[in-house]
């Protein structure tokens, strides 16, 4: 099937899951299982069941209530019982070293043997429209204010369904229900006064966007990974396939970057595979995000603004004549996306959007 889940209600009426279908949700409510305000319990259920309710709904498709999409309030598709997210585009991870650690190696020495990753807070994923608080904290030593350099990262998530332990690589499929699309909205000045020694903490905790839309994972078309050199451990081998998606960043509804997915030099099978390769398990509804994506070309496929205006120095001028280095109060982003079906269609993602408040 090729049509994504979420949760939705009318007027006020109790959540429940459909499936969008052009501008329409499809209720799936009649079924005890889509009877409920999340996904979980469908995510619980695994593969084989995933499978025959793609094809049931597929072959009711035209029977089945439809809701106009401009109807319905759309919202958090599951309910997510952990966040991680990691650090897997060599092309962000590169420029994040230049700009924060200028003069010394752009690349962690771990980084091309291990995906890199953080343990965010689940308690502040929210579903996309909700509006981002600017975060404040410590800016500098002495210093704590609203963040000045507040940023977005435009990822993919993988929404996990059936839990486990020292999963492989081969294990993704058994594991992962689906995609999601994510913005980790990011604070920079926090970021670069915190981050030493352990990495991000409260410059992203604060807020992490999803898309209202979960697509299965069996409707992607799947590419040969990214070469991997030096060879990653046999834990992380073989690294899984690649998938064709393709992101839309719009500041303000002006279009200003498309980071493409199939360039990421870490997998999500290996992410899932390292995650969980020291013991720790998965849960149904956990939640991990590829990292920024961004491709070769920075002016237009950066993932993140502090690429994309290398941190301000570079301003973007938007289509109404103003210039932005970073995200100022009122401004809205919507990241969109793509993909490439296993039958060859182009499947909509949907979008994740947010609005910044002081």
């Amino acid at each position: 099937m090729r049509l994504p889940y979420g949760v939705f209600s009318v007027g006020g009426d109790a959540p429940r899951v459909g499936v969008r279908s052009l501008d329409a949700v499809l209720d799936l409510s009649s079924a005890d299982i889509f009877r409920r305000p999340s996904l979980n319990a469908f995510l619980a259920a695994g593969p084989r069941e995933w499978a025959a309710w793609h094809e049931r709904i597929d072959d009711q498709r035209g029977s089945l209530p439809a809701v106009p999409l401009s109807a319905v309030e759309l919202h958090l598709p599951f309910e997510v019982a952990d966040y991680t997210d990691f650090y897997s585009s060599e092309e962000h991870a590169t420029s994040v070293g230049q700009i924060l650690r200028p003069g010394q190696p752009a690349l962690p020495p771990s980084w091309k043997h291990l995906p890199i990753g953080y343990h965010g807070r689940s308690a502040t994923v929210v579903v996309s429209g909700t509006p981002i608080r600017r975060p404040a904290g410590q800016l500098a030593e002495g210093v704590f204010g609203p963040s000045q350099r507040l940023d977005i990262e435009a990822e993919v998530g993988f929404v996990v369904g059936v839990p486990g332990a020292r999963l492989r690589t081969a294990d993704f499929a058994d594991h992962v229900f689906g995609v999601v699309l994510v913005n980790d909205w990011s604070a920079r000045d926090i970021q670069a006064w915190e981050y030493r020694p352990l990495g991000p903490f409260l410059a992203k905790s604060f807020a992490t966007s999803i898309s209202p839309w979960v697509m299965p994972l069996s409707a992607f078309a799947e590419l040969p990974p990214v070469p991997q050199a030096p060879a990653p451990l046999e834990y992380l081998q073989p690294a899984g396939a690649g998938l064709d998606i393709r992101l839309t960043v719009d500041w303000n509804g002006t279009p200003v970057s498309s980071p493409p997915f199939a360039g990421m030099y870490w997998t999500p099978a290996q992410q899932l595979a390292h995650l969980t390769s020291n013991g720790a398990a998965v849960r149904t509804g956990d939640l991990y995000a590829s990292g920024t994506v961004s491709g070769p070309r920075r002016r237009s496929q950066a993932g993140s603004f502090l690429e994309l205006t290398w941190n301000g120095t570079e301003p973007v001028k938007l289509a109404d004549g103003s210039t932005r280095g970073f995200l100022q109060d009122g401004d809205t982003v919507t990241i969109g996306g793509t993909a490439v079906a296993a039958t060859g269609e182009v499947l909509d993602l949907g979008a994740v959007t947010g609005t910044v408040v002081g």
